[in-house]
């Protein structure tokens, strides 16, 4: 997969790295002069664009057109509005993610400015302080398709109707599947012999009509 990041700074530093170690087509878009010295201690040189990534220009020599994904990272709302719209309108980027620094500006990264994918940190982080203060509260940590989908998370309860069943054994609706089971901070592969054990963290797409019954399911508290 071809891949643009708007932003060179820590985050698209970090997002460059860990998409190259998984074989990605990757390049790094970025203007200033402190921050590309950085990327090119950490990152190949052909994978750095120097250049601003609000020109569009300049992202189309970084290879947009032929890119499937943006990822708008700067640390500027307003640029990363600006490329996101830069990416949709003249470019026909199919999926482009755009990172919001002040919360007060999340409401501005949608389909109207060409984001498909908001990241909002200060939201981020208030889902992991959740995550870690409750137990038997299931979360929507992403909407897929639109929308109608949902990305849930639950660590299962003492209570949970979950425990102790096999996977090929749980009454999931048809429109619900398992992704992963996160057991002693080790990824378990979710197959049909897997044993739920109470505090497994399970992750489960889901389509909007069953979250009710996968929050039973879980054991989760009521909404």
């Amino acid at each position: 997969m071809r891949v643009i990041i708007a932003g060179g700074g820590r985050t698209g530093q970090h997002l460059a790295g860990l998409l190259l170690s998984e074989g990605h087509n990757v390049r790094v878009v970025e203007s200033s002069a402190a921050r590309l010295s950085a990327l090119h201690r950490e990152l190949p040189t052909e994978v750095i664009i120097e250049g601003d990534p609000t020109d569009p220009q300049i992202l189309e020599t970084a290879g947009l057109k032929e890119s499937q994904v943006l990822a708008a990272v700067t640390a500027d709302d307003a640029d990363n509005l600006v490329i996101a719209a830069l990416g949709r309108f003249q470019f026909g980027v199919k999926r482009i993610i755009g990172r919001v620094n002040n919360p007060r500006n999340a409401w501005l990264f949608n389909s109207d400015f060409g984001v498909d994918v908001c990241v909002n940190q200060a939201d981020v982080i208030a889902k992991l302080l959740e995550e870690e203060m409750s137990l038997g509260d299931m979360m929507t940590l992403l909407k897929l398709r639109r929308g109608e989908y949902s990305l849930v998370e639950e660590k299962l309860p003492s209570g949970s109707p979950m425990i102790g069943l096999a996977l090929k054994d749980l009454p999931l609706p048809t429109t619900a599947v398992i992704a992963a089971v996160i057991r002693d901070g080790q990824v378990q592969v979710p197959r049909g012999g897997l044993v739920f054990q109470e505090a497994d963290e399970v992750l489960a797409v889901v389509d909007d009509a069953s979250l009710d019954k996968m929050r039973t399911l879980f054991g989760a508290m009521p909404k």
